[in-house]
């Protein structure tokens, strides 16, 4: 939500703000980036103090910086408070890592692919709520909004998350043995990479979609959230294939159809983009196919990632999380500074595309792999 609430507002800050369309594309890379960063560090506390102590902490962190936020008279005061709040990365890296300490690696594709449906919910409305929120209040409320979330979730996490992690205790320099060990798998890396590169089209569009609706198509604040719906389903229908054929079918099976299906959504989208009025449905309806297809590769992708090193569940969480939102964080800036109204937003499907077939082939070369020697593991 902290990423995707404000994107409808985002041209009504740069004005406000008195900054140029591309510098306010900060708020929402600078976020990525950092966001990024703390899931490297956020890993290895989980498994060295638990996941509960660690998402209480980030959490009040993060309250403090969104009212921070709220408060900021200038773009640089924003992008810090920005940087702070991507605290809330915990959320994210340790969701994951705790339902692997609850399944095992089959199982856990399909659990993760049940949990992140019911989490594509927030993309979907976010927007919508940001663009009526900035129509009504301005943009700042986005942050307000924000805050209320966050004391939700301190809530909800102290009354009824318990410890799902042993704490290790193990000392520093052991912790940086086992990181050092997983970095070295192979296998762990051509899992993060296919999730990466399949969340990369969807960064990308992230990052391009609000200039193309606004300065292109013309749409509204609160049109261009509703629209952002579209991808939010697709996602949702993803997971919800995962979570219910991920055991039967294999996690490498199905990160490959996913890529397979993004890539035909970007190809659709671009060439209705290319032949016709550029349209806010040729926009975003082929997106529903990208959102399909992350739905398919993400947790499938994430399991295996996971089940590599299960004791380093948290470490592995937060290596893919930092990769996964760096290459987002690349690709929504390119995509936000290389489209122009003269070329039409070309150079963001191309991006789209090319990220979404690098993903399903580095998918097929996996599912060759595990028929050939099994399930990848460190011991394999």
């Amino acid at each position: 939500m902290a990423m995707n609430v404000m994107l409808p507002v985002l041209p009504a800050m740069a004005r406000d703000l008195q900054v140029s369309d591309a510098a306010i594309q900060l708020v929402l890379t600078v976020f990525l980036f950092a966001t990024g960063v703390v899931q490297l560090i956020i890993g290895p506390l989980a498994d060295r103090f638990g996941r509960r102590p660690v998402l209480l902490t980030t959490t009040t962190i993060y309250l403090g910086a969104t009212t921070l936020a709220w408060l900021a008279p200038t773009l640089e005061w924003l992008l810090v408070a920005r940087v702070i709040q991507a605290t809330s990365a915990a959320s994210m890296t340790l969701s994951r890592a705790i339902i692997r300490d609850l399944f095992d690696r089959a199982k856990a594709a399909s659990m993760i692919g049940y949990v992140t449906m019911a989490m594509a919910i927030i993309p979907m409305v976010s927007p919508s709520i940001g663009g009526l929120l900035g129509e009504w209040y301005g943009w700042r409320s986005t942050f307000l909004f924000l805050d209320l979330i966050g004391i939700m979730v301190v809530l909800l996490v102290w009354f009824d998350l318990g410890e799902t992690h042993t704490p290790t205790g193990i000392s520093v320099s052991q912790l940086a043995h086992d990181y050092v060990a997983l970095l070295k798998e192979p296998g762990f890396w051509a899992y993060v990479m296919c999730a990466s590169l399949a969340s990369g089209a969807y960064f990308a569009f992230l990052g391009g979609a609000p200039f193309v609706g606004d300065q292109i198509i013309g749409m509204t604040p609160s049109m261009l959230g509703l629209y952002f719906g579209f991808v939010a389903i697709g996602y949702m229908a993803g997971n919800f294939l995962s979570g219910r054929y991920s055991q039967r079918v294999g996690i490498e099976q199905m990160m490959a159809a996913g890529g397979i299906t993004a890539a035909v959504g970007v190809g659709i989208a671009l060439a209705l983009m290319s032949s016709f009025e550029p349209q806010a449905e040729f926009l975003f309806i082929p997106m529903a196919l990208v959102g399909v297809g992350n739905g398919l590769t993400l947790p499938n992708s994430t399991a295996g990632a996971l089940s590599v090193r299960p004791d380093l569940a948290g470490s592995a969480s937060g290596i893919a999380g930092f990769v996964q939102i760096g290459m987002g964080a690349v690709l929504a800036t390119l995509s936000g500074t290389l489209i122009t109204v003269e070329n039409q937003a070309m150079p963001l499907y191309l991006l789209m595309f090319a990220s979404s077939v690098a993903g399903a082939l580095i998918a097929f070369a996996m599912y060759r792999r595990v028929r050939r020697f099994g399930p990848v593991s460190a011991q394999s």
